[in-house]
């Protein structure tokens, strides 16, 4: 456990500042380990983020934000090569290219949620029988981001980026070109575990070019593209398969791999910057071609982690009980919204006798669903911690990110209730769309809060952390995606969503435990101990 820290001396520590002699930072006298320094504020004193407070005295030389009393954390180096010195058009662009890249793997997999049926017809099968290839696509998502963070803390961000896409881009074209169920399905596994690179580590892109008090906006701008992505792919795709045979929506996806191939190419950097070492000894960058393709990076490897470590990283993370517990909640909340959108064709087309155009429309509502709660999530993720920040004179803990699954949760809830009424008992097609909404909304919003949560609570552990929420969200729908028909079917549409509401209501006392006793948990469980972030 962290020592408590005259305010003053625990400003200064916290940014590395107070030291002997080579950015050797020291805590009460004494050298500060790596994997301290690595860990960017103390579980017993949380964050001091702001300065402008009667009893936070101004360390010598911190750096603070242009406002002047927000604290830079963690606290930028001179090198002009560190990500936090980066120009606000550079990081901005990275953003863009992660969230872009981030956008690809749910589209891509949701499409297929609109061409079972004709490939059902087309390969003699039923389309629950179709709907195997989306499950295992789903399930790759989520294995296949730990295997990312585990090579990008050994290879570097960049090269796992680059290369992994460039599995997608061949996958994807591949299942376009399958002829036969067996090769489409394998194509589609193999192209989730590809295509979730950025979806599952781009928070470790976040975490390198933006400094904390920035972090949960930007969270929401990359979480708004992963989140809304498993609607868009429908949505295009119902269009598309009303004129044309179910390979083009495939077709299109794999072009759509091939611009998140070049805008990396092109512009996305390599964010990995260890502060510990002196910009005269940083390792050289090397060209643009030895980054991308990770030369670079490996003959600096010896500089970061070894291999076990890296493998060992993304198991600790887990260990940890306020990410499992955080995980746990977000498989049994977001596993309903991958259920729906995978099935919801064998729900509407004989309900409402939707053809692929109407379905096309009817994925509009989660698209506004999802950019209201962007929009809501803007200012209101923040708004919740500068009021904790203001009441706490200049204090932040962690778990204020999780306030906002208060307001997220009655709508979750209450719409996945309503979806089952309106199924069962025929309610309008308006009626039906607005209940999905407002489940789609709730869960935007609680995407963001848990993001944010882990993250703050451990900072060097950005692709862990992201990891494992992905991870959870996915093998949470790929569970529920093989049983969802068949669930309604037998036991009526009322009841089984109303289920699946009770899990989200009863998922919501892990809420409730980490508020009440989440610092606790971070204070005995301690810091991770990275060699780096």
């Amino acid at each position: 456990m962290a020592e408590k820290l005259a305010p003053s001396e625990a400003l200064a520590d916290e940014a590395g500042l107070t030291s002997h002699d080579n950015h050797t930072p020291v805590k009460n006298g004494g050298p500060r380990s790596n994997a301290e320094r690595v860990h960017e504020f103390h579980e017993s004193e949380g964050y001091i983020i702001d300065i402008n407070t009667p009893d936070v005295a101004k360390a010598p030389g911190l750096k603070l934000a242009k406002d002047g009393h927000t604290v830079l954390i963690p606290q930028p180096s001179d090198d002009r090569n560190d990500p936090l010195n980066w120009s606000w058009s550079k990081k901005h662009l990275i953003l863009f290219v992660v969230s872009f890249a981030s956008f690809l793997p749910d589209y891509g997999s949701a499409t297929g949620a609109v061409t079972l049926i004709p490939q059902a017809l087309e390969w003699e099968t039923t389309p629950d029988y179709v709907n195997h290839s989306q499950a295992g696509n789903v399930f790759m998502l989520g294995a296949g981001g730990v295997i990312v963070v585990m090579l990008s803390a050994f290879f570097g961000r960049l090269p796992v980026v680059y290369w992994f896409l460039l599995g997608s881009t061949a996958t994807a074209a591949w299942c376009a070109a399958a002829t036969s169920f067996e090769s489409f399905m394998a194509a589609r596994i193999l192209n989730g575990f590809f295509s979730t690179v950025c979806q599952a580590g781009g928070l470790m892109f976040l975490k390198d070019t933006f400094s904390f008090h920035e972090q949960a906006r930007k969270i929401n701008v990359w979480a708004s593209f992963i989140v809304i992505s498993p609607y868009m792919g429908p949505l295009l795709a119902a269009f598309m398969t009303e004129t044309q045979r179910w390979p083009v929506p495939f077709w299109v996806f794999f072009a759509m791999n091939i611009m998140g191939l070049a805008l990396v190419i092109c512009f996305l950097e390599e964010t990995y910057y260890d502060r510990g070492i002196p910009a005269d000894e940083q390792p050289a960058r090397g060209s643009r071609i030895a980054r991308l393709t990770g030369v670079a990076q490996w003959k600096s490897r010896h500089l970061r982690n070894s291999f076990g470590q890296a493998c060992w990283r993304t198991a600790s993370v887990l260990l940890k009980p306020t990410v499992a517990l955080s995980c746990v909640f977000y498989a049994f909340t977001f596993a309903w919204a991958v259920g729906i959108n995978t099935t919801l064709a064998i729900f509407v087309t004989p309900l409402y006798g939707f053809g692929p155009r109407q379905i096309g429309f009817f994925y509009f509502t989660p698209v506004v669903a999802v950019i209201l709660g962007e929009a809501t999530g803007h200012w209101m993720h923040d708004a919740l911690a500068k009021q904790y920040i203001r009441r706490h004179k200049g204090h932040f803990e962690p778990e204020v990110r999780l306030r906002a699954v208060f307001f997220s949760m009655p709508f979750v809830i209450v719409g996945l209730v309503l979806i089952g009424q309106c199924f069962e008992n025929k309610w309008h097609y308006m009626a039906t769309s607005v209940c999905w909404g407002m489940y789609v909304f709730g869960m935007m919003i609680t995407t963001v809060a848990l993001s944010s949560y882990c993250l703050d609570s451990y900072p060097e552990a950005s692709g862990e952390v992201s990891s494992w929420l992905n991870m959870a969200r996915t093998v949470g729908g790929f569970v529920v995606s093989y049983f969802q028909v068949t669930w309604a079917a037998a036991q009526g549409t009322k009841l089984s969503f109303g289920i699946q509401a009770a899990v989200c209501a009863a998922s919501f006392l892990l809420i409730l435990v980490l508020l009440r006793w989440g610092k606790a948990m971070r204070v005995w469980a301690g810091p991770l101990n990275f060699a780096t972030t």
